[in-house]
């Protein structure tokens, strides 16, 4: 799996156009040092993916958002820098977006295969580099408090957070910075007026999402002031977790926004800041005109607000397009009604801006479930031991869950079978769900099977080296096992919903759905013979035990519910 890293570089700059990159959105890159035309320029950099530049003459500012191997990214904030310091001089900057230099902020954020000490690691070399090489002040902001430990936060606890350092904005700079405890991390004391300071770090994903309001600037900031986590104050705390908010005008737009920002979409989401805002904006009769994205989001942000629309509006939608156009973008002729209106102020193209799209998993080889089946059947048959019988296993059980869903879905929706729609609203989903976490079973259970050779492969020359290859071996086998385990424990929840299925199934999928049992049962099998085969391996007698007896269990229970199904098919007429 390839190792990417997000970095959000944030310009002083949303007016000049000669600055800025003509297109809509960035495509391939940032600036090489030898570009003096414009800030990002396309097909700068193949080595790193851009989107979801975010310009606005009001807010005078621009945001892109790259993604790419660390030590790339790293080199395309320093182009992104290099462009700033050359066309920015924030001493004639005016704008409603608070700031407080040219390249006001830099973050680096772990997306795939990193984590949050490598971005940190990121944001140092980020910084030292830019202070060395330009001569700028840049305080060092490790992360919030909520997504990172003290012992990464930056030497002074006030300046672990973006609004304490931003505090009194770029005005307030050349006092700050005579300051002891406003010396920056990296570069001189010194303020440079052109410049200002910039904040560099390691974060959590951070969404930022503006709600389009008919008001005033003031209407639009007392709605921020009551659902923003900070609120009026520390006795007036606001009611939404982990969200940052502002008001603004937008003069070329002619509206007002709240402006948020969603520290962690998994404590508040886009559904509920939507919505609160909406809420509040009805007490204040006041319309809410759409919604906006500024770069990239990823897909389970999306994902979880269609979810809680569906549950609201009771609506059945099952894959994942159209879920994205329920809540995202309408597709061309404009007739879905999207729920956050996302394409209110200009277009919203998933591949784009979802974070999973633009950047799939380009590591060095191929994912199997993305290769032709050809290729697939190929790769099972060639002299390697990968794909070996565990992806086979746990492909034979998605194609299974995958016939039982087909058949729920050709008896859904037929008038002769009307009666059964609200059975098989409940029927159908956990098939989808099934299908595809066993798809994704087929590359995991190759990955474990290769952690496994490859601590087989380590040295084991001193007594030292053969504690790590024992050590390596026994947390590869464990793996190998939790596979094919969690593989025999999602099949095992299908089959009542199998069985139900079987009485009641358009009888022209009876076929499917006895293919569909075998299927499963097979899948079953297959996960039974590769847990056996890596337990045996395995020091712990104890964990022995308890997973050879749960998965015994769980085969046993897969015959007799294959026949069961098998038999209630053959017992329908037609």
């Amino acid at each position: 799996m390839s190792r990417l890293v997000e970095c959000v570089p944030n310009f002083s700059e949303g007016n000049n156009q000669e600055r800025i990159s003509g297109e809509t959105e960035v495509r391939a890159g940032l600036s090489p040092p030898g570009d003096r035309r414009h800030l990002p320029s396309r097909g700068a950099d193949p080595r790193l993916r851009a989107a979801g530049r975010g310009a606005g003459p009001s807010t005078n500012r621009t945001v892109y958002t790259f993604v790419g191997r660390p030590e790339d990214v790293v080199e395309g904030a320093l182009n992104a820098a290099r462009a700033a310091f050359r066309l920015i001089d924030m001493s004639k900057h005016k704008g409603e977006h608070p700031r407080m230099g040219a390249l006001d902020v830099c973050p680096f954020i772990p997306v795939r295969g990193v984590g949050m000490d490598e971005c940190v690691l990121c944001a140092q070399a980020f910084g030292q580099r830019l202070a060395e090489e330009l001569g700028v002040p840049g305080p060092d902001r490790p992360g919030s408090p909520c997504s990172v430990p003290l012992r990464r936060g930056g030497r002074v606890d006030s300046r672990r957070t973006l609004p304490a350092i931003r505090a009194g904005e770029y005005e307030a700079l050349p006092e700050k910075l005579k300051q002891a405890e406003w010396a920056p991390d990296f570069g001189p004391s010194t303020f440079i007026p052109s410049w200002g300071a910039t904040v560099t770090g390691a974060r959590k994903f951070l969404i930022a999402f503006n709600i389009n309001l008919l008001s005033t600037k003031e209407q639009a900031h007392r709605i921020a002031l009551n659902l923003r986590e900070q609120g009026r104050g520390k006795d007036q705390p606001g009611r939404l977790k982990k969200v940052q908010g502002i008001g603004w005008y937008l003069d070329e737009k002619n509206l007002a926004q709240l402006s948020t920002n969603l520290l962690d979409f998994e404590v508040t989401g886009l559904h509920t800041v939507y919505e609160e805002t909406c809420r509040e904006a009805q007490e204040l009769s006041l319309p809410v005109v759409g919604s906006q994205l500024v770069g990239l989001v990823p897909l389970k942000a999306l994902l979880d607000a269609a979810a809680f629309y569906c549950e609201k509006e009771n609506l059945f939608i099952l894959e994942e397009e159209h879920r994205i156009r329920l809540v995202g973008c309408a597709p061309e002729g404009g007739w879905v009604v999207n729920r956050l209106g996302l394409d209110s102020l200009s277009p919203f193209n998933p591949k784009e801006r979802i974070i999973e799209y633009l950047v799939p998993d380009s590591g060095p080889e191929q994912s199997l479930v993305d290769k032709s089946l050809r290729a697939f059947v190929r790769e099972v048959g060639a002299r390697s031991a990968t794909p070996g019988g565990g992806s086979v296993a746990a492909a034979s059980a998605a194609m299974g869950a995958s016939l039982a869903c087909m058949a729920g879905l050709m008896t859904y929706g037929r008038r002769q079978f009307e009666h059964l729609d609200a059975t098989m609203r409940r029927l159908i989903p956990p098939f989808h769900a099934a299908s595809a976490r066993l798809a994704a079973l087929v590359d995991a259970d190759a990955q474990a099977f290769t952690a496994c050779l490859e601590a087989m492969k380590l040295p084991r020359s001193t007594p030292e080296e053969k504690d790590r290859r024992a050590a390596a071996l026994q947390k590869g086998l464990r793996q190998a096992v939790t596979v094919p385990l969690e593989l025999a424990e999602t099949v095992a929840a299908l089959w009542p919903a199998l069985r139900e299925l079987a009485l009641c199934v358009n009888l022209a999928c009876r076929s499917d759905l006895q293919v569909a049992a075998k299927a499963l049962e097979t899948g079953m099998f297959g996960a039974y013979f590769n847990v056996l085969i890596n337990l045996k391996d395995i020091s712990d007698d104890k964990f022995k035990d308890q997973i050879r007896q749960r998965i015994s269990s769980l085969l046993q229970e897969a015959k007799t519910q294959a026949a069961l199904v098998l038999d209630r098919l053959e017992e329908r007429q037609e």
